[in-house]
Order: structure tokens, then sequence, then C-alpha cells
């Protein structure tokens, strides 16, 4: 007896969905609660649970199909009238018999492609794309960190992904010989894809269907065994052997990995003038890690006098270069940004020379205490996260024709990569003091750089602060990222002559002055709305009281 899954009601007003992805296929066993399939509507994007355990026995709405809340999405069985998985089975099995016939020439191919795939499926355990992120569906193998025929231990690394959120590697769920890759590098496959098949040591199964391939010359899978056994057919017998070095060339990828080093060690090695093929890599596998390369950069400091000599010309000069991934998404985020939003930018100048006095007084001490230096960017973010909870629209989304205000003040740190430019979220920061928030704001920006960020600290961000001021400019006019509303651009601190008031008479003093640059969606956020948000955080930056704020 088969039990219908439909599509359930998924809130008041959603009145159908789009399947984006079947986690499970026909033949395959699922249990009750278990993840069958995930459905996108206008509200939300969600995993509809099978309401029974038994067997996938019909796939009735195929992925990017929409359809009505209470259609029929797929039948569940007990497994009896679902015989489709076990037919090839049984084709596989009476295939060796039909190749003793000499008559029907074609059919030792197939002969030969059932065997070798069974042994693995026996021997071998399969390795599939995790999770990586509530709203990722889908990475881009980048790079295999082993070769078939390498040995592989428990969490190695065993290769790169990239996705529009973070690039991650994947440690291998088992220990065993990696049997077979089934994703290219720069294939882009959805999230529970089987990547590769790791077995338990023994060669891939291969050799098997060379001793039998003199039989049936056609058969074109053993095509390179006949080529040496042409002249002679008689002794037959004798190459069967000659199988047995083919998997020798597999420990030849082992010398690159030991000059193998991300891209990020690859520019810092640059920058210190390291030839990475005079480093001995510590890491797994003989890599090479960020600690090889400042040790031989310390080791050899003399090059580095000759840097300042020349500049340095970037190699992509006069070349033409395919778009990242990354680059991609945030190509298509921005443009459809602006097509969407009305966007401008509001600027105020603020006279930060109290709160460098400030900083410059408790930085030592602070350093001392929290192991974080003191920049003014956590005392920016501070003022803006406390600035948003008096100003909530600032902080708002906008869905339909409604406006949602966020309960907490999540900051998006927009921090500069080679990849590209990407966003950890500091959550809460109007709750936390300056020791916490530079202290999230370092580790946030380090671990981005070296891809070691979880794909949701990426997420969940209810408003940007961007320091374009680190590079030095005085301001710009960030664009805001859907599906926020609104974008901090702090400048750089500079040193000018400036008016103040001193016993009641002007005169002129050196003064530290930043710009602050608030891009913001008119939709919802008037000129006004920007200009009391910008007032709030610059009374705030310039009393510098911050005494009581600094967690130490």
């Amino acid at each position: 007896m088969s039990t219908s899954v439909v599509l359930p009601a998924l809130g008041e007003s959603v009145t159908e969905g789009t399947v984006t992805r079947w986690l499970k296929k026909v033949g395959d066993t699922i249990e009750a609660d278990e993840g069958l399939l995930e459905i996108s509507t206008d509200k939300v994007d969600t995993e509809i649970p099978s309401p029974v355990s038994g067997v996938i026995e019909e796939i009735l709405v195929a992925e990017d199909e929409t359809v009505e809340v209470g259609a029929i999405l797929a039948k569940i069985g007990d497994g009896s009238s679902a015989p489709a998985p076990a037919a090839p089975a049984t084709e596989a099995a009476a295939a060796p018999a039909e190749a003793a016939a000499p008559t029907p020439a074609p059919e030792p191919a197939p002969a030969s492609e059932p065997a070798p795939a069974a042994a693995p499926a026996g021997a071998g355990k399969d390795v599939l794309l995790p999770e990586l992120g509530e709203s990722v569906t889908e990475g881009t193998v980048t790079r295999w960190l082993k070769a078939v025929g390498e040995s592989v231990e428990v969490d190695e690394p065993l290769l790169e992904i990239s996705t529009d959120k973070v690039d991650t590697e994947i440690p291998s769920p088992i220990a065993g010989t990696l049997q077979e890759i089934l994703v290219a590098e720069d294939e882009t496959v959805a999230v529970g894809s089987v990547l590769a098949r790791i077995g338990d040591g023994a060669a891939p199964a291969a050799p098997a269907p060379v001793a039998e391939a003199p039989a049936p010359a056609p058969a074109p899978a053993p095509a390179p065994a006949p080529v040496a056994e042409a002249s002679a057919p008689a002794p037959a017998p004798a190459p069967a052997p000659a199988p047995a070095p083919a998997p020798a060339p597999a420990p030849a990828p082992a010398p690159e990995a030991s000059t193998y080093a991300t891209p990020l060690v690859r520019r810092l090695a640059e920058k210190h003038g390291v030839a990475l093929d005079s480093v001995t890599g510590t890491g797994v596998g003989g890599r090479i890690r960020k600690e090889d390369v400042l040790a031989a950069a310390t080791s050899a400091p003399a090059p580095a006098a000759a840097a300042p000599v020349v500049r340095e010309v970037s190699p992509l000069r006069g070349t033409t270069q395919p778009m990242s991934r990354l680059r991609k998404v945030l190509a298509e985020r921005a443009v459809a940004s602006m097509q969407s939003t009305a966007q401008l930018t509001t600027v105020v100048e603020v006279d930060v020379t109290k709160l460098a006095n400030f900083r410059d007084a408790v930085k030592g001490d602070f350093q001392t205490k929290t192991g974080a230096k003191l920049s003014f960017l956590p005392f920016f973010a501070l003022a803006a996260a406390e600035a948003l909870q008096a100003y909530p629209v600032i902080n708002a989304t906008v869905e339909d024709a409604s406006i949602v205000y966020p309960a907490a003040e999540n900051l998006s740190i927009a921090v500069d990569t080679e990849r590209g430019l990407l966003t950890p979220v500091l959550r809460d920061a109007a709750t936390k003091d300056l020791a916490q928030i530079a202290k999230e704001i370092a580790d946030l920006a380090a671990r981005t750089r070296e891809n070691k960020l979880k794909p949701d600290e990426l997420a969940g961000g209810t408003f940007t602060l961007t320091n374009t001021g680190s590079r030095g400019a005085l301001f710009d006019t960030p664009v805001v990222f859907l599906p926020q509303s609104a974008i901090l651009g702090t400048g750089t601190v500079v040193k000018r002559p400036g008016v103040v008031t001193v016993d009641g008479k002007e005169a002129i003093s050196v003064r530290s002055y930043v710009y602050l640059a608030l891009s913001y969606d008119h939709r919802i956020i008037d000129g006004a709305d920007a200009a009391r948000f910008l007032a709030t955080v610059k009374q705030r930056l310039e009393a510098a009281e911050f005494s009581a704020d600094l967690g130490i």
C-alpha cells in the first residue's frame, strides 16, 4: 500500500511552492520525519519531511516545477511495488552469461561495465557534499587534494569546495583508498551529491576486466591492454599480471602536495619574497601553511631589502580571466540592489579629536588585558548599533508592502579578501562592549581571510559597516545589499586644521576628522531619517564617553 506525500500548508498567504531539490530518489529508503525534498515559496525555503517510513516508489513533481498546496509530490510504499532499483542488478548478473555467446558482439561491452562497479560499491563508501549552511544548495569543486589510488585518513582534507558564501575543505569521512572521483574540478553539484568513493584499501576493481579483455576483442573498456597483445594473441595469459603496475602513477601527485598552498599563503609568500618550492610544508600531506612561510621569511630576511627598489607589475596585466563564482554572485547582487531599490547617500563630518585622545590613552592597557588592538572601528560599530536601536527604520527590511523591524542589531562587517568582499556578521552588537566587539571583529576578519568561516556566520546581517578608510579613502558611496536597507561607510581618520571655540573665542587647532557616509533605500528611509541617525552617531563619537564601555 502506498502513501501519498502532499505539499502541506506553509503559511496563511502561501498558495504554492516550487520544488528546488529532491533529497531522495526513486528506490531509496526513508524514515518518518526524514527530509524528503526542499520547497521554495515567496516567503521561505524549507524541507518537507516524509510522513511515513518506507521506499520511494514514485516522484510526481520535477525539480523547478511549481505546484499548489495540497498537490501530490510523491508516493512512498513498503518496497514491494518498487522493483525498479533491482533491475540493473539482474541485468548485470545476466550480462556475463550472455558475454560468452560469440554471436551478439555488442553484448560483452555492458558486461565489463557493471562488473567493476559492483566491486567498489561493496567495499567502498560514498563521499557526499555535506550541508554547508542554511541557504547553500550547491558547491563547485575547485581542487582535489587526493588522486585515485592514494590513501586517505579520517578527517584528512580530500577536496576543496567553493560556494557563494565560503570556500572550504571537505574532509574524508573514513580512512581508506580513494577508489573513484565522480565530480571533476570546476564542476558544480547540489548538496548531497556523491563526490567520490573510498574503499578499504583494495585497489579499484578495474584490473579484473583486463584479464577477460583478450577474448572479446571489440570491447572498448580494456582497449589499452589488447594493443600490446594484438600481434601475439596466442600468449594471451602472459600479459595478465601487467595491470598490477597500473596504480603506480597514482603517487605522482605527492610531490605537488608538498608545494601546494592556498591562495592566501601564496600571496603571503609573494609579499615576503619567499619561494614556495624552497619551503617544507608542515601541514597535512606536506601542505605549506601560513606559519611555514612566515618562518621562512624570518630566517631569510635579506631579499626583503630589494622589494622597495622596483614596483611589482601584476601578472594579470594584459590578460583575460573568468570571473570567480563569488565575483559573479557579488556582481549579480549589486546590480539587483541598484535596480530594485532607490539608493542615495548622506555624508557627515565628525570631529573625533577627543575620541582619538581617549583611544591613545587606553589602547595599551586594552591590548594587554584583551589581546586585541583597539582601532576606531569598534567605536564606530558600537555607536552605529546604539543609533539603530533609536532609529530602527535604518535597520529594517522590505517584504512586499510591509516594513520588517528586526529585534536585534546584527552588523555585517565588510572584509576585503583576495576572493572578493565578504561580510561576516557581528550579532547583537548593541548589547556588547568594546572589548567584545574588537575581539569578535578581529576573529571574524581573520577567519574570513583564511577560509575558516562557517556559512551561517555570513547570514542574518541587518545593517552593514564597511571601513573604506582602512585603505586611505576619505569616503565613498557604498552599495546597499539586499535584503538590508542601509550601509555605513567609515573613512580614514585624518588630522587637519579646524576651527574650535575656546573660552568663547574661536581659534584654529589641529583636529582629527572622519567622514561617515550612509547609503540607504529611499523607499522606506527618508533623508531626515538618515540625517537623524548620522547626527546621533556623530554626537556619540564626538562626546567620546566610552570609559564604561571598554569591558576591561
